[in-house]
């Protein structure tokens, strides 16, 4: 078997974010890949700046891991019920490179929040985002959850069997979008 080339974006930029442990315990429920988390931390997006200095290197380097991925994991936490800024600006910013490095890309997308939604609605407004960039996104098994913070052992690795099933059976569907 391949062994594919995975790249995690997490939408909190949190030391302990669990939408950063469920993006690393997705890679790991995935089996063995080659696994790489971005580094989200860029500049706010700006047009004058852009037009002065054009795309920074750390997003042109994001974008060209995004277009030299097998496919892409997203986990987005719900910050007034959209995903966070950093993500949006990450988004936006990859938008701006050459290339499309999104387009037709196997994206499986996913929240966690404290919330007993799971971040439900940041993730289905994660999705409207991605539509202009035409990528592969799976619709499910979806993942939303919830009460994120007590849903982790010591070691990162999800408790609840329920998750652990679900996280299984979607990397299960990514590994087949990839094959296709």
């Amino acid at each position: 078997m391949a062994n594919y080339k995975l790249l995690g974006m997490s939408g909190s930029l949190r030391k302990a974010s669990t939408n950063t442990m469920l993006v690393r315990e997705a890679a790991r429920l995935f089996g063995a890949c080659d696994f790489e988390l971005a580094d989200l931390h860029l500049p706010l997006y700006d047009g004058d700046a852009e037009a002065a200095d054009g795309v920074p290197s750390a997003v042109q380097a994001l974008a060209d891991a995004v277009a030299a991925a097998d496919a892409v994991i997203i986990s987005t936490p719900e910050y007034n019920k959209g995903p966070s800024g950093v993500l949006k600006n990450a988004l936006d910013w990859i938008s701006r490179t050459k290339g499309r490095p999104w387009t037709d890309k196997p994206v499986a997308v996913m929240s966690a929040a404290a919330g007993r939604a799971g971040g439900e609605r940041a993730q289905m407004v994660l999705r409207g985002f991605m539509v202009p960039f035409r990528p592969m996104i799976l619709q499910g098994p979806e993942i939303h959850l919830a009460d994120s913070s007590n849903q982790f052992d010591g070691e990162g690795h999800l408790t609840g069997e329920i998750y652990v099933r679900e996280l299984t059976a979607l990397m299960e569907a990514l590994k087949s979008r990839i094959a296709r």
